[in-house]
């Protein structure tokens, strides 16, 4: 099967890494900013990739696709069988799925398209899916998608879930972002990772529940954060998880010296109030003192001339991944 997945932009090597060694069988058709189309005969229930925001199966794909009109053009050749494609793939839904609708996508914004149209193709895909057209609150979805690569797609979205914008807390990190800053992280089982802004707790999360950490430090100093964080973790009920709700610069009279292997961290952006070179230094201040010899620090920000002056000559950067986050630019930095 073909599938279109979505990720971060920015994150085409990592992803090109994770399905190479996922998936014996992968061939990648095509690598985009933002997007894999890749072919496996791995079924989607054994996929399990935590990397991506959704996950499509695709039914057809037009190639040398015009940007005025192209998700128009290829709906008209869907429904008239010019470029129907894998029907099997429309035809095949969950017992639980009795409803759908279509979304229209130009590069990644929606896009509108004559109603006659669009109820032509509601006709074509509820005939062959038995499924009944739901324009508002479907059990599944088909996608008509135009990319500025020059073509367009016909796809069913597989993964099911309401917008990373419209579920998480302000500031928390989507799940997928976390996991890779994890995986960027190189986390291993016997590793004391530590999080020393932790907010909603996305980062150890992922660590505990993916890379299976069983010692993992956590701290914040936002007091409803913290709580949500602590929570989370109850129910996980693992024991060698510690948070405390203190501000960072604390922890070297909370947390051993020098017993840290790993930080993985989003530490503050700026948002609320501005954050200057002398904060950035702080927080480096405390990452030696933490930190193992030849331990590592992976960060997330937005300012990367401030990060790296602050970094000094006691940090090392080994890599570094620009993305975009929900419009801004950031890079996630590794650090020695």
């Amino acid at each position: 099967m073909i599938f279109y997945a979505a990720f971060i932009p920015g994150l085409q090597k990592t992803i090109a890494e994770v399905l190479k060694e996922r998936l014996s069988d992968v061939k990648i058709h095509k690598l985009l900013d933002g997007a894999v189309i890749f072919e496996t005969g791995t079924s989607y229930d054994k996929l399990n990739f935590f990397c991506f925001n959704n996950i499509f199966a695709v039914i057809s794909i037009m190639e040398n696709a015009d940007g005025s009109g192209a998700a128009a053009r290829h709906i008209k050749a869907a429904v008239s069988g010019k470029a129907a494609g894998d029907e099997k793939i429309i035809s095949t839904n969950s017992k639980n799925f009795h409803t759908f609708r279509i979304v229209v996508s130009n590069e990644n914004k929606p896009a509108a398209v004559d109603e006659k149209l669009r109820v032509e193709a509601e006709k074509y895909i509820s005939r062959i899916s038995g499924l009944k057209p739901n324009r508002s609150r479907p059990d599944t979805e088909f996608w008509f998608l135009f990319r500025s690569e020059g073509f367009s797609v016909f796809m069913k979205r597989l993964s099911l879930r309401a917008s990373w914008e419209k579920t998480l807390h302000k500031g928390e990190l989507p799940p997928p972002l976390a996991w890779t800053m994890c995986r960027l992280a190189r986390l291993c089982h016997s590793d004391l990772a530590l999080d020393p802004f932790c907010g909603y707790g996305s980062i150890p999360d992922a660590a505990v529940k993916y890379f299976h950490i069983t010692k993992f430090i956590a701290c914040d100093n936002d007091k409803k954060a913290a709580a949500y964080t602590a929570a989370r973790f109850k129910k996980l009920k693992n024991t060698g998880f510690i948070l405390h709700q203190a501000d960072f610069s604390e922890l070297p009279s909370l947390v051993a010296v020098n017993s840290v292997d790993i930080i993985v961290t989003d530490p503050p952006w700026g948002q609320y109030k501005e954050i200057d070179l002398k904060f950035y230094e702080r927080m480096f201040d405390v990452f030696g003192k933490l930190l193992k010899p030849g331990g590592r620090a992976v960060v997330l920000c937005a300012d990367r001339e401030r990060l790296l002056k602050a970094a000094g000559g006691g940090f090392v950067l080994q890599s570094s991944v620009p993305i975009l986050l929900s419009g801004k630019k950031a890079e996630i930095f590794v650090f020695e």
